[in-house]
């Protein structure tokens, strides 16, 4: 994680997300980094002590303890407008940054696309529930606002969640309209609708038979947590286009969440697209080479072309990802969502 997170040291930090951006051209590979909150987050709550680094097994990479929701924003060598947040996974209590994010975030970058990383609030640092969604429904917002600095068409700007992150890509998505706080800046006029949405091994449902995640339990502090936070109980017919890749062989995210949502998607007449590999288990990231998972990058990415998302045919190296080294097995901190 060192390595990846030297690559990526911030260029820019901004005191409020209504303040302009301090370097219009931050230097190539360095993000910049906006902070999602003028001033104290909303809620109350929150760690003490510096942010945490895993750094063993299935948790090398995954970020805790965040008191400084925040995202980075990484400028591609030949953007073409698009923009994707990246939501990584964790179960509520870390988030896949060195595993799931950066690699997906190098591969979106030779693509043209302007990946963004979003640093939420966890609910296991004493946040309460309703944090990680304010957080996302900001980071929306604010990406918008800056659009025109950081080069992006705010008309072209997605969110991609793995797991507990593909559950809280999926409430962006749908409660896009709900305001999950009170406006702090101008910011708060933006939309915060995404004009696209990714799910990948995503936490869909909190409700039985699916609520053995640890996202359901991280999130139980809440007492109508089910109810708001089961991703396909909010589809509508204004949820975007949405793209489903799971493996059939899940054994944290039961492949029925990612079945339920797409029935929902279906019912409500949204584009939807789903892929189910028939082995590949949980928390792939990008999948390991010639492994079927490894797929889905290509696949999203021809989605989003046809739907005009992203423009172009990429033809370079990076076209067909290769993925990071596989973590090990075990993790003292356990699996991301058991």
């Amino acid at each position: 994680m060192k390595l990846l997170r030297a690559a990526f040291i911030a260029a820019v930090v901004l005191a409020g997300c209504g303040q302009a951006i301090a370097q219009a051209a931050p230097e190539a590979g360095k993000p910049v980094v906006i902070d999602l909150w003028p001033g104290t987050p909303p809620g109350g709550g929150g760690p003490r002590g510096p942010e945490r680094i895993g750094q063993s097994g299935t948790g090398v990479g995954a970020v805790s303890n965040i008191s400084r929701p925040r995202i980075e924003v990484y400028k591609p060598a030949r953007p073409n407008g698009a923009a994707v947040i990246l939501i990584g996974g964790g179960g509520y209590f870390r988030i896949g940054i060195g595993h799931e994010v950066m690699p997906t975030a190098k591969w979106l970058a030779a693509l043209g696309v302007t990946p963004v990383v979003l640093y939420y609030r966890l609910p296991a640092d004493h946040w309460p529930a309703v944090a990680p969604f304010q957080d996302a429904q900001r980071a929306l917002r604010v990406l918008r606002a800056h659009a025109a600095e950081l080069g992006i068409d705010a008309k072209r700007v997605g969110v991609l969640g793995f797991s507990a992150g593909g559950n809280l890509a999926g409430i962006a998505e749908t409660r896009f309209a709900d305001r999950f706080y009170p406006a702090v800046d101008a910011a708060d006029g933006q939309s915060a609708r995404p004009d696209f949405a990714g799910l990948i091994y995503p936490v869909v449902s909190l409700q039985k038979p699916f609520d053995t995640t640890r996202s359901r339990r991280e999130l139980s502090t809440q007492a109508d947590a089910v109810q708001a936070y089961s991703v396909e109980l909010h589809v509508s017919h204004d949820t975007p286009p949405t793209f489903l890749a799971q493996a059939a062989d899940d054994p944290i995210a039961n492949i029925g969440n990612s079945l339920v949502m797409f029935d929902a998607l279906r019912k409500n007449g949204v584009d939807a697209e789903l892929h189910v590999f028939d082995k590949g288990g949980h928390g792939w990231g990008l999948g390991d080479p010639g492994s079927a998972v490894a797929a889905w990058p290509r696949l999203f990415a021809a989605w989003a072309r046809r739907a005009g998302f992203f423009s172009s045919v990429d033809t370079g190296p990076f076209a067909m990802p290769a993925a990071a080294p596989r973590a090990p097995a075990a993790d003292d901190a356990g699996p991301d969502d058991n």
